[in-house]
């Protein structure tokens, strides 16, 4: 049960919350005139930052813990692992999905906003998905063939065993109704990479938190990475007619 895990410190949460976005975002930043001299945008950056920080980092950390405390990965380090009968991820799944994505399109003029107090960063700095006619066909399919496997796969994965599986059921007792909007505010904050998206991201993440702790850690998974799948077909479409 969730009541007899050890919460960590408000401090504690804290850094585990935004220190891997400090580490990514300082690879990313560091990486991406290079990658853009190579023709590449930086999104490719970006998954190069998920590749060699982002997956030693937080799937490095839950596996240090398992050996540390010697228990199970899953329903040890990692909570939320409850079976669910297979017909409530058909109806999970869509309704949440939605609710987030009525969401960020609701909000998505904050982004806008708050945009306006973060030009000192380069623009070349800004998260560029590349589908544009400047970027060659050949570097738009390798970095989408990239982005298909790490960023709508394998780091909502690791994101979602890390945040909602491993700090969520962690968060410090004494938050008490807060709990779901502080982790969504400090989730919302490690994404150092696009901190004008604040506010669409910390309230745009309440309903899949709600359903990771009324449900599984499983169903976070899969609308974490449906909703990351959007910019892939996106960009799937721009390729087919380049």
């Amino acid at each position: 049960m969730e009541d007899n895990i050890n919460k960590h410190t408000l401090l504690k949460s804290i850094i585990l919350h935004l220190l891997p976005g400090l580490v990514v975002g300082g690879f990313y930043f560091a990486i991406t005139p290079f990658i853009q001299e190579h023709g590449y945008p930086s999104v490719m950056a970006l998954i190069l930052a998920g590749i060699f920080v982002l997956i030693p980092f937080e799937l490095g950390f839950l596996l240090y813990q398992k050996q540390l405390k010697r228990v199970k990965l899953f329903n040890g380090v990692i909570k939320y692992c409850q079976r669910i009968p297979v017909w409530q991820y058909f109806i999970w799944v869509p309704i949440v999905s939605a609710l987030i994505g009525l969401i960020f399109t609701v909000l998505n003029f904050t982004s806008d906003f708050f945009l306006t107090f973060f030009d000192w960063i380069p623009q070349n700095m800004h998260l560029d998905m590349g589908l544009s006619q400047k970027f060659s066909k050949h570097n738009l399919i390798i970095t989408y063939a990239s982005f298909f496997i790490f960023i709508v796969l394998v780091l909502p994965t690791i994101e979602e065993l890390y945040f909602r599986g491993y700090l969520l059921p962690r968060m410090p007792a004494k938050l008490k109704g807060w709990t779901a909007i502080v982790h969504s505010s400090l989730f919302a904050l490690y994404h150092v990479w696009t901190p004008w998206m604040f506010v669409v991201r910390a309230l745009g993440m309440l309903p899949l938190i709600y359903v990771v702790r009324r449900k599984n850690i499983y169903l976070g998974i899969i609308i974490h990475c449906l909703m990351n799948s959007i910019d892939f077909i996106i960009a799937f479409v721009f390729i087919l007619n380049y």
